[in-house]
């Protein structure tokens, strides 16, 4: 017994030697790990809180949209951009509002929304605003800007689409032989999806596809032959 009561007492005091090199370490890092964790949990309340939050102010725009409430509109897209820049909702705002505002005629509304999306969008909501940005200038005679918002890389199938704006803004300038090559480029690009199967295949990516070749050709005949 008392040979236990021994080596217990050599244990504990090699314990207490243990600690005295390594407990206030150990406490560092116990306490590190819990901040840690307690701020990954607050991270992702207040995600979801902005999350749920511009979902509300989303639907509102929505409702304007609806309505053609352009006040509401221009309100409502302000303060999702504002308050809520980092949700998913403010590019498909300021994407819905653009389009609103285009609509309604007022352009200058709509460029300051589709510039925002190519500043602070990602993929495929940022070529999108691109494109649509482009048809904006393309709109207002700025064409050189218009072909600056067209260059660089896309992303998905917005290339062939890219490649007919462009043929619209060439065609605009003048370029006849440019825009020429720019739709015949495109429609090289969609036979080559149509034949390898890269491009989307529902039944209504088809259609899409086969109204915008005929728009090509349309583009390509009033151009006329090529001298």
């Amino acid at each position: 017994m008392a040979t236990y009561d021994l080596e217990e007492q050599e244990q504990i005091a090699e314990i207490k030697a243990w600690w005295k090199q390594y407990g206030n370490l150990l406490l560092g890092i116990v306490t590190a790990a819990s901040i840690g964790v307690i701020a990954w949990q607050g991270w992702n309340w207040y995600q979801r809180n902005q999350a749920a939050q511009a979902s509300m102010v989303y639907g509102v725009l929505q409702k304007a949209v609806r309505e053609n409430d352009a006040q509401r509109i221009k309100t409502a897209a302000g303060e999702l951009l504002e308050k809520y820049g980092s949700t998913a909702y403010a590019p498909m705002a300021a994407l819905s509002a653009a389009k609103a505002m285009f609509a309604a005629g007022d352009t200058k509304t709509a460029s300051l929304q589709l510039v925002w999306v190519v500043e602070h969008g990602k993929d495929e909501l940022r070529d999108l605003a691109r494109l649509r940005l482009a048809a904006v200038l393309l709109d207002e005679k700025a064409y050189d800007e218009a072909l600056k918002q067209l260059a660089g890389n896309t992303t998905g199938g917005f290339a062939v689409r890219f490649l007919g704006s462009r043929g619209d803004v060439l065609s605009a300038q003048g370029k006849t032989a440019e825009a020429r090559a720019a739709y015949q480029e495109a429609l090289v690009r969609l036979d080559e999806g149509d034949k390898t199967g890269k491009g989307k295949n529902t039944l209504q990516d088809r259609q899409a596809n086969a109204a915008f070749r005929e728009m090509l050709e349309l583009k390509l005949d009033a151009l006329g032959e090529s001298s």
